[in-house]
């Protein structure tokens, strides 16, 4: 999803720095610089705080300001409840919530100095529901939608946006085991009106509307693009 965001926001005219957990993404970044857009491709594990913090400073010294952040890391562990390990819940609520924390802080400080800025979470249908087999994925999604509300709150009247995506079951590595899984795999498409799977573009117009003056008046939103699966 993240590279389909960066694309797009390429796309609309926006330089980008790309990130990857361990390596920078180096295909994304030929990807997005086929655009035309300046890019740069940036590494490290955003469950470190050092790292949160350098991430945006070397973005902000590559390209002299940070006017857009999306939110996008996130892992996700399937145990049931009673089985779900202590080492799993700290991995995901350090990278899937804490990390957006300390990203929109970081980058936050510079929006506000200037008194503009674009902060664009990626929350989940799991920021509403439950979910199964997933109680750490679904805590930390559902802090997500909160810190977006918390965050707007404070930022709106000084120029920063602050909203998410929520997106359905969309076709990537973190949902692959559901995927292979004929049961689950029928069920899901079955709930869903488009029926299909979503993919990383069906994200590019939301993520670019969020990025741009065309949200101006929208704060602490999360908007859902699922095919329709919350309708059912």
């Amino acid at each position: 999803m993240g590279a389909g965001i960066a694309i797009a926001l390429a796309e609309a005219g926006a330089d980008v720095a790309v990130h990857g957990s361990v390596d920078a993404p180096k295909a994304t970044q030929k990807l997005v610089a086929a655009t035309g857009a300046g890019c740069i491709a940036l590494a490290g594990d955003v469950g470190d705080a050092a790292v949160c913090a350098r991430l945006v400073e070397e973005t902000v010294q590559h390209f002299g300001a940070i006017d857009i952040l999306v939110n996008n890391a996130g892992i996700i562990r399937r145990s049931p409840a009673a089985d779900h390990s202590e080492e799993d819940w700290k991995a995901i609520i350090d990278i899937d919530l804490t990390s957006v924390f300390r990203l929109t802080q970081h980058a936050g400080r510079h929006m506000l100095a200037k008194g503009s800025g674009k902060i664009v979470n990626i929350a989940s249908l799991l920021t509403f529901q439950g979910g199964i087999m997933v109680p750490s994925y679904a805590a930390a999604k559902g802090g997500v939608g909160q810190l977006t509300k918390a965050f707007a709150n404070e930022w709106a009247s000084k120029g920063v946006n602050v909203n998410a995506i929520a997106p359905g079951y969309m076709a990537t590595d973190n949902t692959e085991a559901l995927q292979n899984n004929p049961e689950r795999a029928r069920q899901i498409i079955e709930r869903i009106p488009a029926g299909r799977w979503g993919t990383p573009e069906d994200l590019a117009g939301a993520a670019v509307f969020l990025a741009s003056a065309a949200s101006d008046y929208l704060h602490g939103h999360i908007l859902v693009v699922d095919g329709g699966w919350l309708n059912r």
